[in-house]
């Protein structure tokens, strides 16, 4: 190859990686809030089952996925991968769902965010992943224009605990959880949709996912920690449209959690569509092994393409 053959390659190679890297943003500008510093590590591995498990989030980030301009139909999904709130699915409920949404022209962004019970987190622990979720939602409104999305078609989309995290958004994307660390902080924290698949929604019993509940207010927590935290007790008119999705047979979250949010929501005439399938489990992420399931995202991408 000729020396001038070379140093293009090494050019486009260069340009690849720095716009790979460009995918990977942090959320915080300036400190994270509610941890310190320490000797903690994130700790990245892979499950018996080859899913990606990432615990002991220290910096939390967006990662990127958008679809081609040409394809790109101005919608963006903002995911919240589930793990009991002590790890992140982080491909399983994560990435591989960003991809399954450019197919259809949507930018995916998921979010690494913080795990309560890190010990770098000083105070607040219940707060952390919704100031977390509170941050992506503004950081990716104020990346619309560079991102080519619309500003009012920005949705989020979590996974089990990544639901939970995902409707307490929905319903608390007013509250003041963090101070102002730049202009982005001005920006609503209101997603336009919310889609649940197999969320937890509630901290009490005996409905709650035990795991998610510990992780995220301990084992002794006050009455109104758990129901500042069980979602379906702040459903309000203002609340965004939702799309929810459980099986029966989920034995480690109870499908009443996805029930009572559907109540919730009719109650205060919020558009909702609800599937409950008869068997699936948990944790089945796009279910493509299974024939029962392995369509339920076209479900979601007609109730995408008919939200007003």
């Amino acid at each position: 190859m000729k020396a001038h053959g070379k140093l293009s390659l090494l050019v486009v190679l260069f340009s690849m990686g720095m716009s790979a890297q460009d995918t990977i943003m942090p959320l915080w500008p300036k400190t994270i809030p509610n941890q310190v510093e320490s000797l903690e590590k994130e700790v990245v591995e892979y499950t018996k089952d080859g899913i990606i498990w990432i615990t002991n989030v220290q910096k939390p980030t967006l990662e990127v996925y958008l679809p081609a301009k040409r394809n790109a139909n101005g919608k963006a999904v903002v995911i919240f991968p589930g793990g009991g709130y002590h790890g992140l699915a982080y491909d399983w409920e994560g990435t591989e769902i960003a991809k399954a949404l450019n197919v259809k022209g949507i930018a995916g962004i998921v979010v690494k965010y913080r795990l309560p019970w890190s010990k770098s987190i000083t105070k607040g622990k219940n707060m952390v992943p919704l100031q977390d979720a509170q941050r992506a939602i503004r950081l990716v409104k104020s990346k619309a224009a560079d991102w080519n999305i619309s500003e009012n078609k920005i949705g989020i989309m979590g996974f089990s605990a990544g639901g939970h995290l995902a409707s307490s958004l929905g319903t608390h994307y007013s509250d003041i959880v963090y101070q102002k660390q730049d202009e982005i902080d001005d920006l609503s924290a209101r997603p336009d949709f919310m889609a649940l698949i197999y969320p937890v929604i509630t901290l009490g019993v005996p409905s709650t996912h035990t795991g998610s509940r510990v992780s995220l207010v301990g084992e002794d927590p006050t009455d109104e920690e758990v129901d500042y935290l069980s979602n379906q007790k702040h459903v309000d008119g203002e609340t965004p449209p939702t799309f929810l999705l459980h099986a029966m047979d989920d034995e480690a979250v109870p499908v009443e959690n996805t029930t009572m949010f559907f109540d919730a929501l009719r109650a205060q005439k919020v558009p909702t569509t609800m599937h409950i399938y008869p068997t699936g489990g948990h944790g089945f992420s796009l279910a493509l092994h299974d024939e029962k399931l392995k369509n339920w995202i076209d479900l979601l991408f007609d109730w995408l393409d008919n939200l007003d």
